[in-house]
């Protein structure tokens, strides 16, 4: 049986605000004779972090002598398992990665070796998340089952009043989570919300599910295998992924889940959102800490959300100096472009809209349409 998608939400006809703002990102690289993919600090970062990750490992599991050295060498390993997906699968999923398509689909199974699957990852974050951000029906990254309130137009239960006390430990077993629902959404499900998933051809599926395998065999099976008991296994599992978790959560939420990013639903007569796409996605969308040169290089450019948004494909190692175009055209069309300046009060915008959405009087919070 075919299933059907939901009824297409269009945007309005383009006034301008993305050509200009293309062609004076385009008149950058020109100048400066840069390359948009293949950049020699992104293949740098990507052996730093590949680095991090083996030898946080290897130590970890073989080296360090006593238990609290190992419990330290697992949440360094988290942090930089995190950091793979951020700083080196992101940018190869979106094709941002290199010039070369084949380089950009290996480097993302990246994220299927630390348990996440590249396959459903380019269906719900590139074409969901990317093309509808923010909107309640067609961005599944505001769904969270129910149990978390993001938007207003969400329907309130009475136990998202807590929700920004245990949102905490939701983020701590993330990465847990999105590992199982891999499995369950590509062999019974086969949907997010309304949208059905792509069939994955036999390759794919097998990358799916062997990439499990592998991420178990690393993270439990060897331990395992070397003389640690199921239950140390088991909690040095999971202590890396609850670092990886929180980190994972609070990066990706603090990109669009606060003040002022707004949530935007589509006219329900034509379906249509009344901005052309690129405008669309300043309102929905905040940068932080964009001065922050650790922070920078840590999130793969995640701080830079917006410019990610309206440039998946460009390296985020080009972010910093796009930034500025897109502050130059935004004031220019008279867009609000949204920046928090530093990590800190991202953090607590973030912490304050969840407390807020969890409110019983947030159904009177005013939203745009």
């Amino acid at each position: 049986m075919t299933q059907t998608q939901p009824a297409k939400v269009s945007f309005a006809k383009n006034i301008g605000f993305r050509k200009e703002l293309n062609k004076r990102v385009d008149a950058y690289f020109k100048s400066e004779n840069l390359s948009r993919r293949d950049n020699p600090a992104m293949y740098l970062k990507t052996a730093i972090i590949l680095g991090w990750v083996i030898t946080a490992w290897t130590l970890t599991i073989f080296f360090l002598p006593t238990i609290w050295l190992k419990i330290i060498g697992c949440i360094v390993l988290g942090f930089g398992v995190a950091a793979i997906p951020f700083s080196v699968s992101h940018d190869a999923n979106h094709g941002g990665y290199s010039n070369n398509k084949s380089v950009n689909y290996i480097v993302g199974l990246g994220i299927d070796f630390i348990g996440i699957s590249s396959y459903l990852w380019r269906f719900r974050h590139n074409y969901l998340h990317h093309t509808y951000t923010n909107i309640l029906g067609h961005d599944v990254d505001i769904d969270a089952d129910g149990l978390i309130r993001m938007s207003p137009f969400t329907e309130h239960k009475w136990f998202h009043q807590f929700q920004h006390v245990y949102v905490y430990f939701i983020y701590s077993i993330l990465l847990f989570y999105w590992a199982a629902t891999d499995v369950y959404l590509i062999l019974f499900k086969r949907k997010y919300q309304e949208y059905a998933i792509p069939t994955p051809k036999p390759l794919e599926m097998f990358i799916l599910l062997g990439s499990k395998l592998v991420w178990l065999g690393l993270f439990l099976g060897i331990p395992i295998a070397v003389g640690y008991t199921p239950i140390q296994a088991l909690l040095g599992f999971a202590i890396t992924y609850t670092v990886a978790g929180l980190v994972s959560a609070n990066v990706f939420m603090m990109a669009h889940i606060m003040e002022p990013a707004e949530f935007i639903q589509p006219n329900p007569e034509s379906n249509q959102i009344d901005d052309e796409w690129a405008i669309f996605q300043v309102r929905t969308t905040v940068d932080f800490a964009p001065r922050n040169h650790l922070i920078n290089w840590y999130v793969g450019g995640l701080n830079y959300q917006t410019v990610h948004h309206l440039f998946p494909q460009i390296c985020h190692i080009h972010y910093p100096k796009i930034a500025p175009i897109l502050d130059q055209v935004c004031e220019e069309y008279g867009v609000k472009y949204n920046v928090y300046p530093t990590l800190g009060k991202a953090l607590a915008a973030n912490h304050h809209w969840l407390k807020t959405m969890g409110e019983p009087s947030a159904y009177s919070v005013q939203v745009s349409s």
